[in-house]
């Protein structure tokens, strides 16, 4: 490791140590490959000297430093576990159907294998490999778990809730193999009748797991309680904070999320970013606002590099996240930074890689 002024830096130097703005903020994340943008971020910001590891070969002349990932490269064990996920999941709500018991163990086996793999998750840029609309229930339970899981630990519960709120995630819409498949799978917004029918899933879901022994009783009230609202506004009971249990409170950020930015059979997926200024919108009254806020700090936190399009099309790089504006971060463009914060009319549309 050797620190170097912004003047003595080369193009493919790797970043040493994370790079830090003025006012403490992450610039640059320990093993960045310096080009001709980054040089440009460093003297926007003043930055005088910077950290590089001087062992680090440097990439040959045009090799891009972040490439992008190819299309036919082989799952990796996050995905992998991921599918078989799903078709546990298949599998069980079919057995459902058929009147058949809940395989537990099976489930817990499984998840267990999944989120063995959760440092490999990252909540705004997680995409699964293979993806129907039809499904799209089977996803949004998978994702679910997997952020309830993480929400858990970034809240502070005790280790020996975070896989009991991982199922809590999982089985929270298992009241739904009761409801009437055209309901569920229909192509067109809800009636509002048809919505009345699809909000009985709660209690369904309740009903179906409360004599489950290996589930404690915080996983069956989620599946009766991960719609209601902390002003008591929500469904089925209009219960308020008071009476919503911590495993709701996650489990109902992690839905909404999850509903959000997945395809639905009558809607596009929403941008994860856009998701997050509604999820924040709706901390007041609506979600618990402490477990809002670090959910949106924690997911937010580490996306300096990610590649996003803009509502106006123009495609960057996030180089800066504001801590107290962690939606709106700085885009590098055309090596022009736009910061969201000032220019309120543009938002990010679209997350690219």
């Amino acid at each position: 490791m050797v620190a170097v002024t912004v003047a003595q830096l080369k193009l493919g130097d790797k970043i040493g140590e994370d790079v830090l703005t003025p006012l403490g903020g992450v610039l640059f994340h320990k093993g960045k490959i310096i080009t001709v943008k980054e040089m440009d971020i460093l003297q926007a910001f003043l930055v005088s000297s910077v950290i590089v590891d001087s062992g680090e070969a440097k990439p040959s002349e045009g090799q891009a430093s972040q490439p992008a990932t190819p299309i036919q490269q082989p799952a990796t064990p996050l995905q992998k576990e991921y599918e078989k996920m799903i078709e546990v999941l298949r599998e069980l709500f079919n057995n459902y159907v058929a009147g058949q018991g809940m395989p537990v163990m099976d489930i817990r086996v499984q998840l267990e294998k999944l989120l063995g793999h959760i440092q490999e998750y990252k909540i705004l840029t997680f995409a699964p490999r293979l993806f129907h609309e039809r499904d799209y229930l089977l996803h949004n339970n998978v994702t679910s778990a997997m952020t309830s899981y993480l929400i858990a630990q970034w809240v502070n519960l005790p280790q020996r809730d975070w896989m009991q709120v991982a199922l809590a995630g999982l089985l929270k819409d298992i009241g739904n193999v009761r409801i009437d498949k055209s309901i569920l799978s229909k192509p067109t917004p809800l009636t509002l009748d048809e919505m009345e029918e699809m909000k009985r899933h709660t209690v369904l879901g309740y009903q179906l797991l409360k004599n489950v022994a290996a589930l404690n009783e915080g996983v069956k009230l989620a599946a009766l309680q991960h719609h209601e609202k902390v002003d008591g506004t929500g469904y089925p009971l209009g219960i308020d904070a008071s009476q919503i249990h911590p495993y709701a409170k996650i489990v109902g950020i992690a839905d909404i999320f999850h509903a959000m930015t997945l395809n639905r059979s009558y809607r596009k997926a929403a941008s994860p970013y856009f998701v997050l200024e509604q999820i924040m919108s709706d901390a007041f009254g609506k979600l618990d606002p402490g477990y809002v806020r670090t959910f949106v700090d924690k997911v937010t936190q580490f996306h300096n590099g990610t590649i996003v399009r803009l509502n106006d099309d123009r495609i960057g790089e996030i180089v800066f996240s504001d801590r107290t504006h962690p939606t709106r971060p700085w885009v590098s463009i055309d090596g022009k930074i736009v910061n969201l914060v000032v220019e309120r009319q543009l938002h990010i549309k679209e997350v690219l890689k």
